[in-house]
């Protein structure tokens, strides 16, 4: 079975963006090091942009001012009350989706593999839809982020448990596992919206799948930072084992990598990760997609670097993408996840018709 897309083009080597790879005792390239300054000032300036954007406009002197020194002015309870959150919210999701993209596409070894391609997201978003059309996101404050939870950790569990029973598949079997799991939670989320109890339930149900974070509070924040955090520190300290499973299983093995053991922790730890970001913000598309992509162009498939950097660049692109349709509700409603594909759709075309023909 051939790979999709060509897989071995742009993910099949570790070398750096002029093609050589980079040795531990070696600096790190100059285009590295601007990538991560820049992307981490643009961090910093998109949330602070972000803090003063909004009904109450806010100067930049102000917003600093307000998220260091806060009081008890409207300006204050405004930043920390409604906008901090959210903001807090979309850098967690972000980085979660981007990391768990870049996770995704070492283990199968393809560039158009995602944070869903396991049917993670699919299971989250089951549970998400059968809280509220249960009533859940009314009656009780963390119904719906549980349910979406705990719909992405049994999509997680029964898929370790296919790794488990199934030693040795192929990435291609796990991907139509993956394909079957997310046709599955599609029918069972028709039945559920089609069959709610009143149309403010239905309509509920489909706007948590469109993604946004509109009326994100502390409490989402806290629900997600924990296994956001934890899960990417994981990620990161397998490095290596991203890097051996990117040149084969065969290359991985003699590299000393149990490599059923190392894909299953991967993707189980990426599952997790998955599954809390979108129990926060619904089914956000795109970001853990385009984001490793782009990243992987500019400075290489190595994961050391890639990683952290892809990290910070999709909290910077939800960030950004977040304050854009914060900006763009005051004339119509349009939410986060539809900014992130309107803009993810064209910019990942444009990646893949701007590369060479192999």
């Amino acid at each position: 079975m051939a790979q999709l897309d060509n897989p071995s083009r742009p993910l099949a080597t570790t070398a750096g963006p002029a093609g050589t790879h980079a040795s531990p005792g070696r600096r790190l390239p100059r285009r590295v090091l601007w990538l991560a300054l820049g992307a981490g000032l643009a961090l910093v300036g998109a949330v602070l942009l972000s803090v003063g954007l909004g009904t109450l406009r806010l100067d930049p002197f102000d917003a600093v001012r307000a998220v260091v020194s806060p009081g008890a002015d409207q300006v204050s309870t405004v930043v920390w009350s409604i906008r901090l959150p959210r903001i807090v919210v979309a850098v967690l999701v972000g980085g979660a989706l981007a990391g768990v993209g870049v996770v995704m596409q070492a283990v199968f070894r393809n560039p158009l593999a995602d944070p869903g391609v396991t049917g993670v997201s699919a299971g989250a978003a089951v549970g998400a839809v059968a809280g509220i059309t249960l009533g859940l996101g009314g009656s009780l404050q963390w119904g719906v982020p549980i349910a979406a939870f705990a719909g992405g950790l049994a999509v997680a569990l029964a898929l370790q448990t296919v790794l488990h029973t199934t030693r040795g598949a192929s990435t291609y079997t796990l991907i139509l596992v993956g394909v079957s799991i997310n046709a599955f939670a599609g029918a069972v989320i028709s039945a559920l919206v089609a069959n709610a109890e009143d149309d403010a339930l239905a309509r509920g149900a489909v706007f948590w799948l469109a993604g946004d974070l509109e009326l994100r509070t502390w409490t989402h924040a806290a629900m997600a930072v924990v296994p956001v955090v934890l899960g990417l520190v994981v990620l990161l300290t397998r490095v290596r084992a991203l890097d051996a499973l990117l040149l084969g299983d065969d290359v991985a093995a003699t590299s000393g990598y149990d490599v059923h053991r190392t894909r299953l922790v991967l993707l189980l730890v990426a599952s997790l990760v998955t599954g809390a970001a979108v129990a926060v913000s619904g089914v956000i598309s795109f970001v853990g997609l385009v984001v490793p992509h782009a990243v992987r162009l500019l400075i290489g498939a190595k994961h050391a670097l890639l990683l952290p950097i892809s990290v910070v660049c999709g909290a910077l692109f939800l960030v950004l993408a977040d304050t854009a349709a914060r900006a763009l509700s005051t004339s119509f409603v349009i939410q986060t996840g539809a900014v992130c594909a309107l803009v993810g759709a064209p910019v990942f075309l444009a990646l893949l018709l701007s590369r060479r023909p192999a």
